[in-house]
C-alpha cells in the first residue's frame, strides 16, 4: 500500500470507532430492541467503493476488534464479528456483481448483518427461539441499510470528486 492510503485507511478506521461510539450514546429505538443505525457501515460501505474491498475488509475487521476491546467483552466481539463478516461478504458480492449500487448493497449487508448476529445468538443461547426476531431486524436492517446507503453513495461520490478516492490513492 501507498502512504497516501495507509494514512487513508487509518483515519477511517479512527472515523469507524468514533462513529461506533456515537452510535452506542444514541437512545435504544423501543420498538425495536438492538435495532442501530449502522453509522460505521457507512465507513465500510465509503472504502468499499473508494479504495477497494482489501481496505473496507482491514477498516471493518480492526474496527471491530478495537471496539470490541475498547468498549465491549467477548460476546460483544463475537456477536460484532459475525454480523461484521455477514454483511461485509454480502456487500463485497452486490458490489462485484456490478448490478447494485450502495443503497441496495447497504440494505442488503444490513440484513446480513441481522441475520449474522441472530446466529450466534442461537448458538450462544443454545435455543432456536431468536429465529422469530429475525424479521422485525431484517425490517430494520433494510431501513437502516437504505438510511446508510444514501449517505455512502454521497460521501464516496465526493470523496471521489475531491481526490481523496483518487486511482493513485
Amino acid at each position: 500500500m501507498k502512504t497516501k492510503r495507509i494514512a487513508l485507511t487509518g483515519l477511517l478506521v479512527a472515523l469507524a470507532m468514533i462513529l461506533s461510539y456515537v452510535e452506542s450514546l444514541l437512545p435504544a429505538f423501543s420498538a425495536v430492541p438492538g435495532m442501530k443505525l449502522g453509522l460505521t457501515n457507512l465507513v465500510v460501505l465509503t472504502a468499499l467503493i473508494g479504495l477497494g474491498w482489501r481496505e473496507a475488509l482491514l477498516i471493518n475487521f480492526v474496527r471491530i476488534v478495537l471496539v470490541g476491546f475498547t468498549f465491549g467483552n467477548t460476546f460483544s466481539m463475537l456477536y460484532a464479528l459475525a454480523g461484521g463478516a455477514a454483511s461485509f461478504l454480502v456487500m463485497l458480492l452486490l458490489w462485484k456483481s456490478g448490478h447494485f449500487g450502495p443503497v441496495g448493497m447497504s440494505a442488503a449487508g444490513g440484513v446480513a448483518h441481522n441475520a449474522g448476529q441472530i446466529l450466534v445468538a442461537v448458538f450462544v443461547l443454545e435455543t432456536g427461539k431468536v429465529m422469530y426476531y429475525l424479521p422485525v431486524l431484517c425490517v430494520s436492517g433494510v431501513a437502516a441499510g437504505a438510511v446508510i446507503g444514501i449517505l455512502g453513495g454521497e460521501v464516496a461520490v465526493r470523496l471521489q470528486k475531491a481526490g481523496i478516492f483518487a486511482e493513485d490513492t
